[in-house]
């Protein structure tokens, strides 16, 4: 992935973290802006992953998967892509 990248933290540093990150492709290929929610493990992605879902978020087939993903790919119900990452993958 390209583009810059924001970082922002939590208010006293505990909590979620979240990332902001441009891309410079055309919005018909990939969303020009998602969010990354971090995770600690595997097991919390798979959780967070469930929880979302049944909130109305839905699983993206998405053509950029590297071979061993660190990443889950989510659209919420307006289509706004966004990913959970495995901070201890790899």
């Amino acid at each position: 992935m390209g583009g810059r990248r924001c970082w922002c933290p939590p208010h006293g540093g505990a909590g979620t973290k979240i990332a902001l990150q441009r891309h410079e492709t055309t919005p018909q290929e990939h969303p020009r802006l998602h969010l990354d929610l971090h995770v600690v493990d595997a097991a919390e992605q798979e959780f967070r992953t469930a929880r979302l879902i049944a909130l109305g978020a839905e699983r993206v087939d998405w053509d950029s998967y590297p071979d061993d993903p660190d990443l889950v790919v989510l659209a919420d119900p307006d289509g706004n892509r966004f990913c959970i990452v495995d901070l201890s993958h790899g």
